[in-house]
């Protein structure tokens, strides 16, 4: 069963940022929405998440139940995607406020990619 070429971007793409989470989780704080408790342990959780959903999407026998947690993810961290654009337009940092807003139809396809990781 070969691996689609969405499946290993998105694979990837979820590898870089879950290390990322590890080792520089308080370069996520900032954009966490005050109702999250215990912020620096969601962030590393999630970084832990996105290595783990990474590995599962590559194998074949947890793809379909990787994508479908990938899913989810995507969906759980869309919130805080916002509130970085939000927060960056408010504090008048136009730089920061375009390249965030540009951020958020980037997660479309990569929601896309775990749907169809999910679906088989």
């Amino acid at each position: 069963m070969t691996i689609e070429r969405s499946t290993k971007i998105l694979a990837g793409i979820f590898t870089v940022s879950g290390v990322i989470h590890l080792v520089r989780p308080q370069a996520y704080e900032p954009i966490m929405p005050a109702w999250v408790p215990a912020h620096r342990e969601v962030i590393i959780g999630s970084g832990v998440a996105e290595i783990a959903l990474a590995a599962g999407l590559l194998a074949p026998s947890t793809r379909r139940l990787s994508g479908w947690g990938s899913v989810a993810l995507l969906a759980a961290v869309y919130p805080a995607n916002v509130k970085m654009a939000t927060d960056a337009a408010a504090r008048g940092n136009k730089p920061l406020a375009a390249a965030a807003v540009a951020r958020l139809p980037l997660q479309w396809p990569m929601l896309k990619s775990a749907l169809k990781a999910a679906r088989g």
